[in-house]
Order: C-alpha cells, then sequence, then structure tokens
C-alpha cells in the first residue's frame, strides 16, 4: 500500500487538457490521442474530498482494463495501451508516476449523456419509486421493495454535468431530445444538436447489452452488479462514418454499485464494494445540500476523511478487484 495518495498529477512538459473528479486528462504528441491519468481522488454527491485513497487510482485503472478487454467484442472502446513504455516520449519521461494508472486513449467526441443501467431497485431510483412508483419517470408495477432485482434491466440516462455541477435524471423520452455540436476547444459534445433516435437506441442497447455481461460475469465471481454507469464518444471509423465507442472508466467502484452476492437480502440497503461506506460517513458528519464546501464554522473549507474512512473506502475497493480478477488482482 502506497503510503501516501496521489491528489493531483505533475506533469509540467505535457498539456493539461482538463481535471475531473478522479482523472487528470493530457494532450499528447500523437494529435488523435490523449493521456488519462486516474489520481486517487474521490468524491461524493459530487463533492471531491480533500484528501484521497491511497492505490484508488491504479484500483480504478486495473478494473477498467480487465473489463476493456472483456468486453471489447461486444463494442469498440477508447483504450490504445497502459504500457506507459508504449506510449509517446514526452510521457515515458514520467514513469514512476504514471505506472499503473495511466492510459493513452483514442479521443473521441464525448456524449453528454451518463448512460446508467440499474439492474436492481436502489439508490436514487428506490427513492425515485417510493413517491412515484417510477424510476427516471418510467412506471413500475407496484409492491417492489428496495434493493429488489428488476424483471429487465432499465436504462435510466442522466446528463453529464461539468465538473461542480450536478447530473440531472432525465426520462429516455428527454435523453433524446438531447442536443450535441461539436465544441471549438477539446473534443467535447456540449447540448446544442439533437442526438436523434438513431443514436440514442444504439447507445442505450449497448449499455443494457455491456451491464447484461458483466453482471453475468461478477455474479459467477460472487458480486452483484446492482447498477453502473456507461460513458460513450463517436470516432471517425475506417469509412469515415462515426463510430459508437466506449470511453473514460469502466465498471469500476467508482462507477458501479457491487454488492456481496452471498449477503444479498432484498427488503433494504445491502453492504457494498462501492462509494457507498463514504456517502454514509459524509451523512453522518453532517452533510447536506448546500454544504458542498465544508462543515459549517470549518475554516479550511472541504471535506476531510477520517482515517477510518479512508483505509474502509479502500479495503473495499481491493475486495472488489480481488473478486472480480482473482490472482491478477496485484497493483
Amino acid at each position: 500500500m502506497a503510503d501516501t495518495a496521489l491528489i493531483n498529477t505533475h506533469l509540467p512538459s505535457l498539456s493539461l487538457v482538463s481535471q475531473g473528479k478522479v482523472r487528470d486528462v493530457y494532450a499528447t504528441s500523437l494529435p488523435d490521442h490523449l493521456l488519462f491519468v486516474a489520481t486517487d481522488r474521490i468524491s461524493a454527491y459530487d463533492v471531491i474530498l480533500r484528501n484521497g485513497v491511497p492505490d484508488k487510482g491504479k484500483v480504478l485503472t486495473k478494473i477498467s482494463l480487465f473489463w476493456f478487454d472483456k468486453l471489447k467484442r461486444t463494442i469498440p472502446t477508447h483504450f490504445v495501451t497502459a504500457n506507459v513504455d508504449e506510449m509517446p516520449e514526452e510521457v515515458r519521461q514520467y514513469k514512476d508516476q504514471l505506472e499503473g494508472r495511466a492510459m493513452l486513449v483514442k479521443k473521441a467526441k464525448v456524449i453528454p449523456l451518463e448512460a446508467i443501467v440499474r439492474g436492481y431497485l436502489t439508490g436514487s431510483g428506490w427513492a425515485e419509486y417510493k413517491k412515484s412508483g417510477t424510476v427516471h419517470g418510467i412506471p413500475l408495477p407496484t409492491g417492489f421493495i428496495e434493493s429488489q432485482k428488476l424483471p429487465e434491466p432499465l436504462f435510466t440516462p442522466s446528463t453529464k454535468a461539468e465538473q461542480g455541477q450536478h447530473d440531472e435524471n432525465i426520462s429516455p423520452e428527454r435523453g433524446e431530445r438531447l442536443r450535441i455540436v461539436m465544441p471549438t476547444r477539446c473534443d467535447k459534445f456540449s447540448a446544442m444538436a439533437l442526438i436523434g433516435e438513431a443514436l440514442y437506441n444504439k447507445l442505450s442497447a449497448a449499455a443494457v447489452q455491456l451491464y447484461k455481461e458483466a453482471a453475468e460475469y461478477a455474479l459467477a465471481r460472487g458480486l452483484i452488479l446492482a447498477d453502473t454507469k456507461f460513458e460513450f464518444g463517436l470516432v471517425q471509423s475506417p469509412t469515415n462514418e462515426e463510430e459508437l465507442i466506449l470511453i473514460d472508466e469502466l465498471l469500476t467502484p467508482d462507477s458501479s454499485r457491487y454488492w456481496p452476492a452471498a449477503e444479498y437480502k432484498p427488503g433494504g440497503p445491502q453492504p457494498s464494494f462501492d462509494k457507498q461506506f463514504l456517502r454514509d460517513w459524509l451523512v453522518s458528519t453532517g452533510f447536506r445540500k448546500g454544504l458542498e464546501s465544508g462543515p459549517e464554522g470549518h475554516e479550511g473549507g472541504g471535506w476531510v476523511m477520517d482515517p477510518i474512512v479512508v483505509e474502509g473506502t479502500r479495503k473495499r475497493y481491493m475486495e472488489a478487484l480481488t473478486m472480480l480478477l482473482g490472482e491478477d488482482a496485484s497493483i
């Protein structure tokens, strides 16, 4: 285990393109490629904690690499290589900092939808169902209980918010009406031109198929994949058409809700290998909407995890890695 967490990367000769809640993205000398670096930052309720979780970025990268390889026949991905020695020369000089937490990826035009697939009724889906009998506006039969398995996985998109903003759950009908255009900077869409029914249907079908395949494998390894979030982009194909690909991370504890299958008991919350442990601690410490900048009266600003929360979160992430990859789980 690393003694300290990598909160921010320091790659002075590279150009930083964007800094997300977890990943720092850099330009490279290859015009069609980017460098994705998974730091040890962690967020909950769209709040980035001031301290990180040691090795978390390496765990996320290891899990993503596993799933990119396992699901590559279902849909192409942006992944190129995780071997720093195979990356451009200006990247290789930072090998000590990047080893185990960096990926060279294809540039893509990002589709501004959080492609969420739910196999179980939990989280915000359960909260909505209790109020209105719907999940993202989709009516469900009465009588469901918390954490119950759904008859079929639900594709429930949300908007992809800018950093510091909150994602918004939306109905599939509204998802089809979102607009996307080429931006003037970087390679990110903004909501300005219709996705269109054809692309939406292709994206949603791909997301549900990916979820089904991943959930089947995870269950064989003793894990329930309750829900997950995919992100998609578009690249030019050899025939000069726009091709849908998977981007960002894939099926990690940051983007997915994993439960131990042996302890599954529908009717209430489940023990998990995701960020729920951190979320519960935040709420117990006094977090609520409006306190994203930190506890009331706290001079330093922001939220700082107690050491027991750091170690507890790391332990859960490592357990998920070990259960998914078995003997290949070393980082």
